[in-house]
């Protein structure tokens, strides 16, 4: 099944798909003395994710190894803020709330920087669960930079979990303009374009997704459930499988992959993956629901009850899913 990104790999709640958040990992501040200047580069920050490195200068020309101003942030709280703000700290998201705050309540960060760190700050927001918090930071963001496109996916990434999916669309629309290269936004379009029943539009995105980022895992994956959808099942498979390549304890793709096998009719193969999927992710809703209906084609009734009620514990709606899906 699909998903989307942020800044840390958050797991998904029970039996909902990984989203592509677009700071996806730390961004990474050094001082200068002088004006704030910034600098990007790619660096793995989560399961799919690409992080945004950055070099943070504050504002001002008087050298950071001098005695700072009275309302200057002295060097070594700045240095710690910019760790926190880059997400070094992983325990929790709080880390990375605080140093944010503190960089954006100091007074010393350019415009640039200034969008950086509220985009930072809303996807540990994000990562907490609390989206109108996010939501607000996402939009400091875009007021600072409107040119900066992580905010405009994040912002669409919300609106997915809230099922906005077409104000999603307009988010990430504006987040390929602005860079026409963003392996992420394409896949979170992917995903705004399934949840709008557009398979045919969602693989396309999923096809320049993959040209951009070869190596990113969980658009293979995402590829893989949108071809099953559509039937075209041996390329479907291909893609699960290159999936698992990448990551072999990935639920969501064993997932994908059984949902291929249950399409193709290959029913032992398809519990074979639901259960390894079930391993990883106990409260995975689809592989439950899947593993049911493969167990209900083998003559299983009693199983396949079982699964079945147990996947609408946890997505009530997931029988309509896998109808839109063409499953029953």
């Amino acid at each position: 099944m699909p998903f989307l990104v942020l800044a840390d790999p958050k797991r998904p709640s029970p039996g909902e798909r990984p989203r592509f958040l677009g700071n996806s990992g730390p961004a990474f501040l050094n001082f200068k003395a002088g004006k704030l200047d910034m600098k990007f580069s790619a660096r793995r920050g989560i399961a799919g994710g690409v992080a945004a490195m950055l070099i943070l200068l504050f504002v001002g020309s008087v050298a950071l190894a001098q005695a700072p101003k009275p309302n200057q942030v002295p060097k070594s709280n700045a240095s710690k803020n910019i760790n926190l703000c880059n997400g070094v700290d992983r325990t929790s998201p709080e880390p990375q709330i605080l140093g944010c705050t503190g960089l954006i309540n100091s007074g010393d960060l350019t415009t640039t920087a200034m969008a950086i760190a509220y985009n930072n700050r809303g996807d540990a927001y994000t990562a907490k669960g609390n989206y109108d918090l996010a939501l607000q930071d996402f939009e400091q963001s875009i007021k600072h930079n409107p040119t900066y496109a992580k905010p405009f996916n994040n912002r669409g990434v919300i609106n997915l979990k809230k099922g906005e999916y077409d104000q999603a669309l307009e988010n990430l629309n504006q987040a390929i303009k602005l860079d026409p290269n963003y392996a992420a936004a394409f896949a979170n379009r992917a995903e705004a374009y399934q949840k709008k029943n557009e398979f045919d539009h969602a693989a396309r995105d999923y096809d320049e997704a993959l040209r951009l980022k070869p190596d990113f895992n969980a658009i293979w994956n995402g590829r893989c459930w949108t071809r099953a959808i559509l039937g075209d099942l041996q390329a479907a498979l291909t893609d699960c499988n290159k999936a698992l390549q990448f990551e072999p304890n990935n639920a969501t793709a064993y997932d994908s992959r059984g949902f291929t096998y249950l399409k193709m009719g290959q029913f032992d193969s398809a519990i074979d993956d639901y259960s390894s999927a079930l391993r990883i992710e106990p409260k995975l809703a689809s592989a439950l629901y899947g593993r049911g209906l493969a167990k209900r084609k083998k003559g299983d009734s009693s199983g396949a009850n079982a699964d079945i009620a147990a996947a609408k514990t946890i997505q009530a709606k997931i029988g309509d899913d896998f109808a839109r899906y063409g499953v029953q």
